[in-house]
């Protein structure tokens, strides 16, 4: 309307300087405008995402076990960094691009209907054909971006794989496989990269046919108009600007559409993590707490099935109890089920079937968190972590006294290995307790479970990597812990479960035989046959 005025009173021979004025003040405001906004949008974004994250984060952490087995770490790590930044990017960039278009794209076309709607008309027309391809172009995207975070992710996966497992690779001599086999993933990454770049190619040429169209018509029917004196000279020229001012809005508006399109594919991985129940939802059926008395088990399995998924049954109706402050030891042939046991008494596996109790009350009904206050496990496996010596201490137990721990490293025979240490409890494991050795892993796992003071500690083939004297130190210290806590105990080697006040014997998810050393040796073939054939070794 200003450029109109401005035409008007050149053709008149009118002052200008009041309508420069004004128009520079509207330049100034606008720009003004679009730094004030694309910094308010650019925040919003930054604090969408922060808040993805962090619930991803919380969610990831609170995943039950069974949901982390069915997903690759490297593509979980993928999401929370590659496809909430994608997010980011649809919500500051797009987002930032659809307020200000649409403003500028509202304004101008109102604009234009107040100057002539039949020219207006005419514009629509021509735009028209523009969105609705876009719109058939943008699913594409949507399609081929999904693609290409998936195969990101499966990258991230692959080298977090790689790298985890570095010093197997190299002594397999397969750094040239995993190298060929990222490679492939990369690949996979940059063909839907390219797809993706030709789809987004075709928005700026369907944009610039649909506003050349429109502004030849513009200028054939408008010139027309003109020459019969159906439109004034100030009107065509000005609607001919505002019909250039909305090049820019709506191709903005079309690429912003399009990244809103990728953006929607990296949330819907996004939304995978976060619709994924947690470890409190996921526990057993709710059942009426038991009452404990000094006569109930610490223990008790009744008729407990489980399997894994697309996997033959590990367990088959087993029925076990524990008296509280015994020693029990699991004996058998690897895959009979001695580890998933503990697993399902720790609640990292939920029963198919039968009920487990820990001192009188359903695991269902005590929930996860207070079921795991009472359980202490060493895993077979069980992980050192990146940090200090006594950051894996008290790692379950963050709240331990100094005498606490120096009483746990007296029972686990660490206190010697701690005072040779360059910085003591203060020195740093490395990656995974790289610089540690096996055995000294092994202890710092128990002594970490101890200092959490459980009412039942389960030890997981926790002497597999100690030498003859710590683990002749650990035994002794198990045996000391009767009045303490009950013990369950996972062995293979003699020396570790002989003295327990009782051992079971499992095999193919069964319990087949259950007594003491002795006993066993009279009842059970297949508890002699392991230890003739030295499943369990008395070598120590």
């Amino acid at each position: 309307m200003l450029v109109q005025e401005i035409v008007d009173r050149v053709t008149t021979g009118r002052g200008l300087a009041s309508l420069v004025l004004i128009l520079v003040g509207v330049f100034l405001a606008e720009a003004l405008l679009s730094a004030v906004q694309s910094y308010l949008l650019g925040r919003t974004g930054e604090t969408v995402v922060l808040h993805l994250r962090r619930s991803m984060v919380g969610r990831l952490i609170r995943w039950p076990i069974a949901t982390h087995d069915r997903h690759r770490t490297g593509d979980l790590l993928s999401r929370v960094g590659a496809d909430t930044g994608a997010v980011r990017t649809a919500m500051a960039n797009s987002l930032s691009e659809i307020v200000s278009g649409t403003i500028v794209a509202a304004g101008s076309l109102v604009i234009m209907a107040v100057l002539d709607p039949i020219l207006l008309a005419l514009t629509l027309g021509c735009l028209l054909v523009a969105v609705v391809a876009i719109g058939l172009v943008s699913v594409r995207i949507m399609i081929v971006t999904m693609t290409a975070q998936r195969s990101l992710g499966a990258v991230v996966a692959g080298l977090e794989r790689a790298l985890r497992a570095v010093r197997t690779v190299k002594l397999s001599q397969a750094e040239d496989r995993e190298d060929t086999a990222l490679r492939r993933d990369l690949d996979a990454t940059y063909d839907a990269g390219v797809r993706q770049a030709k789809l987004e190619s075709l928005l700026l040429p369907a944009t610039a046919i649909a506003v050349q169209g429109a502004l030849v018509l513009v200028l054939a029917v408008g010139g027309a108009r003109l020459a019969t004196g159906d439109l004034e000279a100030g009107t065509l020229i000005a609607f001919l600007l505002y019909l250039f001012t909305l090049v820019v809005p709506m191709t903005g508006l079309f690429a912003a559409f399009t990244d809103l399109q990728a953006g929607r594919a990296a949330f819907h991985r996004v939304r995978q993590v976060l619709d994924e129940p947690g470890d409190e939802t996921a526990t057993p059926p709710r059942r009426p707490a038991g009452s404990c008395t000094p006569d109930t088990p610490a223990v008790t399995m009744a008729g407990v099935s489980f399997g894994y998924p697309g996997r033959e049954p590990v367990l088959q109706e087993l029925s076990l109890q524990l008296p509280e402050f015994s020693c029990t030891a699991l004996v058998g042939p690897s895959g009979a089920g001695k580890s998933t046991v503990l697993a399902l008494l720790s609640t990292l596996y939920v029963p198919t079937a039968g009920t487990v109790e820990l001192f009188g009350r359903d695991l269902g009904s005590m929930g996860v968190s207070e079921s795991r206050t009472l359980v202490g496990y060493v895993e077979q496996d069980s992980p050192v972590m990146a940090g200090t010596v006594l950051d894996n201490l008290t790692y379950a137990a963050p709240h331990s006294t100094s005498d606490d721990i120096d009483r746990v490293l007296e029972l686990t025979n660490l206190t010697g290995f701690v005072s040779r240490l360059p910085d003591g409890l203060r020195t740093e494991v490395g990656d995974g307790g790289a610089l540690l050795s096996g055995g000294e892993r092994q202890r710092i796992a128990v002594a970490r479970m101890l200092l959490k003071h459980p009412r039942l500690l389960m030890l997981d083939e926790s002497t597999s990597q100690m030498d003859p004297e710590n683990e002749r130190l650990l035994v002794r210290t198990i045996a000391g812990l009767r009045a303490e806590c009950t013990t369950l105990v996972v062995a293979h080697r003699l020396s570790t479960v002989q003295d327990a006040d009782r051992i079971v014997v499992l095999d193919r998810g069964r319990i087949v035989a259950a007594g003491r050393h002795t006993e066993l040796l009279r009842e059970s073939p297949l508890y002699v046959h392991m230890v003739r054939a030295q499943f369990i070794t008395a070598d120590a």
